[in-house]
């Protein structure tokens, strides 16, 4: 019997270690969107900014605004620029990598081609927490909006029963599980449709911030803005930890990568524009809102932009307005987030880390079988839990993969200079380094309770991974495994 030798031992059982660090070469990243694995390219550089500013313009600036204010006071206006230079940070860093790597994976397959399969899991683990608790997170809020909408039309309210969750003191939050599942409907019609119906809902969604603004800023009062910092830097930093759920979604452009025409040149202006655009929004919109409302006020529960509006103008006519125009505004961001997170089980399951259904796409090229179950699941976390629970999670397992993003592009920089980047992060490697300082402090702001919450869920997932993904991995089976040196 012919013994094996060391080397062809290593090759059929890889340790632990390199079963842990395998990478998948940034050429087959590459290769895989151009074999024709069913999703079309249909995306010029419009659609995917409106995508970014469709996910990222919504309920952090709609409802999680009056959450901030009592914590931060006038200086939220720092705190949603405190969350913004970070958000720009992980920007950069994506707009580099989108350029090089345009696959549906976003920021999972980042890190599968410069950091190997473990953290490649970590982090598809992390975005799953990020876009799906971010859809329910969404969808509670239009419910909210919603009831205004309907207090303010008719003076009759939804049953309190049926506006909260259990947690709450409800029984189930319907309009939040009726916005995620329409949203499926549209998503089930095909990439085209479903970007078309954005596109008309981003530009209602700007025009009702802009009126906001326009009205607001005339009731504008100095005195609105003293004490500027009652709580101190360390309100500001916990407030920005918060109102950093409201840059959640810049990234969707990016797992849009192989629906994209000319990904290598529109991802990287599409997801700069989308930043920009919203960056600006927000800051006015801060700015205008504790202007004409004294902050304490928002701590007593006056925290919605339609109740100001009503207060400025002595009419509840532009509330009305506004909080129809809210409506849809959130219903786009539960819509293209809800796309993002079926792109990013998309990737993953091509992979082999989740069942292979999540990855069949139908004659429509939608992935039917993937959007229906995530659809179904986001719907009954929505229905269910509150509003402050799923933000603050959210938030924290997002700044753990932007991090990820930024030491990708360290990673590269070292490991593939040879690379052509359609953009290039200014100052790296320092601006890369400052933007995984800037979301480390943001997570170090938050609460025990929301890393108690993110413990577990990460400890979940790594007994997935060990249990069934590390074993279905595409790349335990291929004979050339690329590891880390």
């Amino acid at each position: 019997m012919d013994q094996k030798t060391p080397a062809q031992v290593s090759a059929a059982a890889p340790t632990l270690g390199q079963r842990l660090s395998r990478r998948k070469p940034v050429e087959k990243l590459v290769a895989e969107t151009e074999s024709g694995n069913g999703l079309r390219r249909t995306m010029g550089f419009w659609q995917l900014s409106m995508i970014g500013i469709g996910a990222t313009l919504g309920t952090g600036i709609f409802v999680v605004l009056g959450e901030a204010v009592p914590i931060a006071g006038p200086a939220v206006i720092l705190a949603f620029v405190l969350a913004g230079v970070t958000a720009l940070f992980s920007a950069l860093a994506y707009a580099e990598m989108a350029g090089m790597i345009p696959a549906s994976g976003s920021a999972y397959s980042y890190s599968y081609a410069t950091m190997g399969e473990f953290m490649a899991w970590v982090c598809g683990w992390c975005l799953m927490l990020t876009y799906g608790v971010s859809v329910a997170a969404v969808g509670v809020g239009w419910g909210q909006y919603i009831n205004e909408l309907l207090q303010l039309t008719t003076g009759l309210s939804l049953p309190g029963a049926f506006l909260a969750g259990p947690l709450e003191g409800g029984v189930i939050n319907v309009p939040a599980a009726i916005v995620v599942l329409l949203s499926m409907f549209a998503l089930l019609a095909g990439v085209r449709e479903s970007t078309r119906v954005n596109a008309v809902m981003v530009a209602i969604k700007v025009a009702v911030l802009v009126m906001f603004v326009a009205i607001a800023i005339t009731a504008v009062q100095d005195g609105n803005f003293a004490p500027f910092m009652p709580m101190g830097m360390a309100g500001v930093s916990a407030a920005g930890a918060t109102l950093f759920f409201s840059y959640i979604g810049f990234d969707s452009a990016s797992t849009a990568s192989e629906e994209a025409k000319n990904p290598q040149r529109d991802l990287p202006r599409a997801i700069m524009f989308s930043m920009i655009v919203v960056t600006a929004i927000y800051c006015l919109v801060a700015f205008s809102a504790v202007g004409a409302l004294n902050w304490e006020l928002f701590a007593e529960g006056q925290t919605s932009l339609a109740g100001i509006l009503t207060v400025v103008t002595g009419t509840p006519i532009w509330a009305v307005i506004f909080a129809a125009g809210a409506v849809l505004a959130l219903a786009s961001v539960v819509l293209v987030v809800l796309y993002s997170q079926t792109r990013i089980l998309f990737a993953m399951s091509r992979d082999g880390l989740i069942p292979k259904a999540f990855s069949k796409v139908d004659a429509k090229g939608t992935p039917r079988t993937n959007t229906i179950i995530t659809s179904v699941f986001i719907a009954l976390l929505a229905a269910l839990i509150p509003l402050g629970p799923l933000a603050d999670a959210t938030a924290i397992g997002t700044l753990f993969a932007f991090a990820l993003v930024n030491v990708a592009v360290l990673v590269l920089r070292r490991n593939r200079p040879d690379l052509k980047r359609a953009f290039r992060m200014p100052g790296a490697p320092l601006t890369p380094v400052l933007g995984v300082l800037a979301c480390a402090y943001l997570m170090f702001s938050m609460s025990l309770s929301v890393w108690i919450a993110f413990g577990v869920w990460l400890a979940v997932g790594l007994a997935i991974y060990f249990g069934y993904s590390m074993r279905r991995s595409a790349l335990e089976t291929e004979p050339t495994v690329e590891v880390r040196s």
